[in-house]
């Protein structure tokens, strides 16, 4: 089979839209909205915003270029591109981490994903509008994700959504999804922003999202903002590199993955907007930690005129941006399959996912019945999180700019990048980033980790 035969068999974007929409849905995850402006929040806001910036121009988007170049290079999963690239060589490895951190990673932020349907329905209901302060928020929220059978339940949901688009295959399904669903948020957040921002006292959260205060900026938080910067960009779990690989030869590959990055910060910095003028407005705490979501905006949303109808909005924004980027992590997967076992796609949807689903079960019964089960302190949940992004991702990562830049090598990169394009004009540029900055930088952001 020749190289264009086994793209067509496999499936292509069918436009440039469709793809950039999926790379950023998959890269627009729950990252972006439940964890960035907490992060924001207790890092002194504007600075941080600036070196977040800084850090994903320098190492976020030198790593994704490499990664869809790997992936149109050889139209492969992660274990297949580079094993073609480099065969019988231990780099193949990298691609078995970046499947087994999507594995991992769909798990349990199935387990999340649940919970954003469960509260699109509470909202719906009203069951979370009438809330007298965070505390109780907090505390149905506590009870709820106690409940083993409605976790289960809402959990399998989600499931059900990312089996039944990515079953559709990549332009019927995955590509279809994202033309509606990534429009669809980006509206949302717009109209959740001009709420927002007419609240009385928003401007205060304005000032302190926007206004640079660097006295708060020490090394830790570069660091932080490194590490949010990376994992945002859904790098080192095989997302992007399995996107990649479904892209036709004429691609121009730096535009593309330009507007990808582009669109994630820009909703990544349309969330604060959204967020910080509202917690300002009803006077709570910027620096809240990650229950800011499920504890305190409910609270935030009772205080507004027609909050009810924004916390539908919020919520249906805040499931919009799991499924896009659960549906990403599920291909992962299925694409190995695939490619690797040559099984058909219905055969690698429906075994992934149900095994996938299973082997969730026990993050979703993390906060309820298996909430005293604990190894070194840390829940199931817990352990499979840590594993993921805390080892898996930055090493996959690091490994990926090292591998493109010393062992396949950033001229063959360049060859590939210029295929069917201008000349790469930044390529020394994008060379020494890839050699020298993201992997180090990627490396720093682990070794924080430990200490």
């Amino acid at each position: 089979m020749t190289i264009s035969n086994h793209k067509n068999s496999r499936g292509l974007w069918n436009t440039r839209l469709g793809f950039v929409l999926a790379a950023s849905g998959s890269a627009v995850g729950l990252g972006n909205i439940w964890k960035f402006p907490y992060i924001v929040g207790q890092n002194g806001g504007g600075a941080f915003v600036l070196i977040y910036i800084l850090c994903t121009l320098a190492v976020g988007l030198p790593i994704m270029l490499a990664e869809f170049t790997i992936g149109r290079k050889t139209s492969l999963n992660p274990v297949g591109a580079f094993q073609s690239l480099k065969p019988k060589t231990h780099w193949v490895k990298i691609g078995y981490m970046g499947v087994l951190a999507g594995f991992f990673i769909l798990s349990f932020y199935a387990v999340v994903g649940g919970w954003t349907l469960a509260y699109v329905v509470k909202a719906f209901s009203h069951t979370i509008s009438n809330f007298s302060s965070s505390k109780e928020a907090g505390q149905f929220f506590g009870s709820f994700i106690a409940n083993t059978w409605e976790v289960l339940f809402y959990h399998a949901l989600f499931m059900g959504i990312c089996v039944g688009i990515v079953l559709r295959g990549i332009q019927g399904g995955i590509e279809k999804a994202c033309k509606v669903l990534m429009p669809t948020l980006v509206i949302i957040l717009i109209i959740l922003m001009f709420r927002a921002l007419t609240l009385p006292g928003a401007m205060e959260g304005v000032e302190f999202y926007l206004k640079p205060d660097f006295s708060k900026i020490g090394p830790q938080t570069v660091l932080i903002a490194l590490g949010q910067a990376f994992f945002s960009l859904s790098l080192g779990m095989g997302c992007m590199l399995t996107y990649g690989s479904y892209l036709p030869d004429e691609e121009n590959l730096t535009s593309a993955t330009v507007y990808v990055v582009v669109f994630d910060t820009m909703i990544a910095l349309l969330v604060g907007m959204v967020i910080f003028p509202a917690v300002f407005a009803m006077g709570l705490e910027p620096t809240e930690g990650p229950s800011l979501v499920f504890s305190v905006l409910p609270t935030v949303f009772v205080g507004m005129p027609f909050g009810n109808l924004v916390s539908i909005i919020f919520f249906t924004l805040l499931a919009i941006a799991a499924i896009t980027s659960g549906i990403s992590l599920l291909e992962v997967v299925v694409a190995y399959f695939i490619d690797q076992r040559k099984w058909g796609r219905k055969k690698a949807v429906l075994i992934t996912s149900v095994t996938i689903f299973a082997f969730g079960v026990p993050s979703g019964l993390s906060f309820g019945v298996l909430s005293e089960t604990k190894l070194f302190g840390m829940n199931f949940f817990d352990h499979i999180d840590n594993i993921a992004s805390n080892y898996l991702l930055p090493l996959g990562g690091m490994l990926t700019a090292i591998f493109v830049g010393w062992a396949w090598g950033t001229q063959s990169a360049e060859e590939e990048i210029e295929k069917h394009e201008t000349k790469f004009h930044w390529g020394h540029i994008w060379g020494f980033l890839i050699c020298y900055i993201s992997p180090v930088a990627v490396f720093l952001v682990f070794c924080a980790k430990f200490f």
